[in-house]
């Protein structure tokens, strides 16, 4: 009897180092992970989490060096059809954008652009679809041919949307927050 109970408490010693140790590398990997896909807890951000989009960064995000920013509306927050997508920065941000190597895809099926402007002084990008985007839908918005800015960071860009029909108001759709480091 005595020796079951032994064996009983080492056997419980291994699961708990084993599970210490899973937790550990789970806090390590995790957090790696995220960073890489954009798509990690943020804390203190100021955007509350059911405003926050999540995003991708094809080649790692690297000050200076040249990306793909994929950016992900998913279809709980297309409430209504979408005539126009507006994506402001903030005015720090020192990236280049190549407004013809931005893409939309609607339902991961690539859709055509109408036009797609990027307004450097003001620090924002216009994307006028060839027809609205029907509410309801999983919207990715490809923007290529990026050079990020020089220096590490985070920068907040706000997705706004012009409703198909509607009067002339920008709709918040959420923020994407993109690290740059």
């Amino acid at each position: 009897m005595h020796l079951k109970k032994f064996s009983l408490k080492k056997f419980s010693l291994r699961q708990s180092a084993l599970a210490l140790t899973l937790v550990a590398l789970g806090t390590v990997t995790a957090p790696l992970w995220a960073v890489a896909n954009g798509s990690g807890l943020t804390i203190f951000s100021g955007v509350a989490g059911d405003k926050q989009l999540n995003y991708r960064m094809d080649f790692g995000g690297n000050p200076n060096g040249w990306d793909r920013y994929r950016l992900y509306i998913p279809k709980k927050k297309m409430k209504l059809a979408v005539a126009q997508f507006v994506i402001d920065y903030p005015n720090y941000f020192d990236g280049k954008f190549d407004p013809k190597s931005i893409e939309l895809y609607v339902n991961k099926k690539k859709v055509a652009i109408q036009e797609a402007k990027w307004d450097e002084e003001n620090a924002f990008i216009e994307i006028y679809p060839g027809e609205p985007v029907p509410a309801g839908t999983d919207v990715e918005i490809h923007l290529s041919n990026v050079r990020n800015p020089r220096s590490n960071g985070m920068y907040y860009f706000n997705c706004r949307v012009q409703t198909a029909g509607d009067i002339q108001l920008l709709r918040d759709l959420g923020t994407w927050i993109l690290e740059i480091s």
